[in-house]
Formats: structure tokens, C-alpha cells, sequence
């Protein structure tokens, strides 16, 4: 899978805030995870409504700012600035999961970004108990995890196999974009 990514700034040398970051990673993040969708799908797997790939995309979007965390907290961030960078992903994520679901459902009251903030706070939770492998790589319990999650979200066709597939094709495929998205960014 080869998605076009921003992936270094115009301006080497001027300082960015950590909304700038991520907003930038955000955007990047939310493009490999539809992209993950839409493999998903080209390989057979079943969703059966746009509420259900947008699903998917807040399970692969939530590990993804996971897995920066995880990396910032092993760098030279401060607690502030891994904060500061986390809390913008999750905010700029969080608005475009509201205006897609908004684009795509009748209800135009929700305020859909609760939802997604929860569903952050509670993965990043559940993903912190688990280990990285060397080189910043998820572990396999955390793979399997994300797996699962994706699985519960999916259509039943051929259910009990999505697991394996994104564990083995889907994160690998994902982690590869997003050392490319972070390389020049972070």
C-alpha cells in the first residue's frame, strides 16, 4: 500500500507548535487509516456501513497516535510538549471523525468528537499495558489487540480472520507510512 504523505515541512527551520505537528500528523494518520479501510475491503472483508469504516478508522487512528507516544516518551519531549503534541492529534482527529460522521448520517446534532476522545483516552489506556518491541515496533499483544478491536467493529463476513489480517498486513503496512509521515515531521 503506497499512500502520499506530508512528510517534511516547506521551512526546515522555523520552530512549530505542537498544534502545527499535529495537525500535520493527524491528517496523515487519517489518510493510512482509510487507505487500511480500503485494503480491508479489497481483500474481502466486509463493512456494511460508512459508520462502520469510520469505526475502523478511530481504532487504527487511535493505535497510530498511540504508537507516537509511545516513541515521544522515549525522546527528549518534557511531559508538556508530549502533552501539548498528543492532545492537538486527538483534537484535529476528533473533528474530522465529527465531520464525517455529520457528512454521512441524518442525525446533525451529535457532537461526535466525545466519542472519538473517549475512545482515545480508552485505547491509549489499554495499549500503555502493553510492550514495543525493539526499533519503536508494537508487540504482538498489541497488534492482537488493535486486531480485535477492528474485528469487533467489522461486518461478520469472514469475521474471525480480520484479527490475523491486521496484525500481519495492515499494521505492518501502516507502521511503514507512518515512519515515513513522522521521519521529518517529529
Amino acid at each position: 500500500m503506497k499512500i502520499r504523505v506530508k512528510n517534511k515541512w516547506n521551512d526546515k527551520d522555523k520552530e512549530r507548535t505542537a498544534e502545527e505537528t499535529g495537525s500535520v500528523l493527524s491528517f496523515n494518520f487519517w489518510k493510512v487509516a482509510s487507505a487500511n479501510v480500503m485494503h480491508l475491503e479489497n481483500e474481502g472483508f466486509q463493512t456494511d456501513t460508512h459508520f462502520q469504516r469510520l469505526d475502523v478508522i478511530a481504532e487504527l487512528t487511535a493505535f497510530l497516535v498511540h504508537v507516537v507516544d509511545r516513541i515521544i516518551s522515549a525522546k527528549d519531549y518534557s511531559a508538556e510538549d508530549r502533552q501539548a503534541l498528543i492532545t492537538a492529534m486527538a483534537l484535529n482527529l476528533a473533528k474530522t471523525m465529527h465531520d464525517n460522521r455529520r457528512d454521512v448520517s441524518d442525525d446533525k446534532e451529535t457532537d461526535f468528537r466525545a466519542e472519538y476522545i473517549a475512545l482515545m483516552n480508552e485505547r491509549m489506556n489499554e495499549y500503555s499495558n502493553f510492550t514495543f518491541e525493539e526499533g519503536g515496533q508494537p508487540g504482538f499483544q498489541m497488534r492482537r489487540c488493535v486486531g480485535e478491536h477492528v474485528r469487533d467493529v467489522m461486518g461478520e463476513k469472514d469475521n474471525k480472520w480480520i484479527p490475523d489480517q491486521v496484525m500481519d498486513i495492515e499494521i505492518p503496512d501502516a507502521m511503514k507510512a507512518f515512519k515515513r509521515v513522522t521521519r521529518g515531521v517529529l
